[in-house]
This record gives C-alpha cells, sequence and structure tokens, in this order.
C-alpha cells in the first residue's frame, strides 16, 4: 500500500466503513509510515476539535506566522 492509497481510503477509516482485510492493510502501512500515522492522528484530532466546538485563542506571534504562511501559499496560488 502507498500512502496515496493510504490517504484514497483516510475517510472510511475515520467512519470505520472499511472491511477487516482492509483495515489490517491499512494498519501495517502505518506501522511504516510515520507521516500517515501523522495525517491521521491530526485529521481525529481535528474532527474531535471541531466536534466539541472549542475556540482556542493562538497566542500573537503564532496567529501572525500562521496568517503570513497562509496568505504567501495563496499568492503562490493554492
Amino acid at each position: 500500500m502507498t500512502c496515496k492509497d493510504f490517504l484514497a481510503l483516510l475517510d472510511d477509516l475515520i467512519d470505520d466503513e472499511v472491511s477487516p482485510n482492509m483495515r489490517t492493510e491499512l494498519q501495517t502501512h502505518l506501522g511504516r509510515c510515520g507521516h500517515c500515522e501523522v495525517v491521521l492522528n491530526t485529521t481525529r484530532k481535528t474532527i474531535e476539535i471541531y466536534r466539541s466546538h472549542e475556540i482556542y485563542d493562538l497566542p500573537t506571534d503564532l496567529r501572525e506566522r500562521l496568517h503570513a504562511a497562509i496568505m504567501s501559499r495563496c499568492k503562490k496560488g493554492c
């Protein structure tokens, strides 16, 4: 399984809509791929935060750096 294959199945994995065999294949990939593990954990945490409706105040410097990074990326043509 490639990272691209994993990402294509990420929604189904999170929604628990994969077969047991596919789940095993996905878990095997996660055991070898730290990048996909981070993507899965980050996606789950994002969903959890969204569902909890909690609002987080970012430190000013972090908010400014994040805004600058987003604007820079958009100027390059997201």
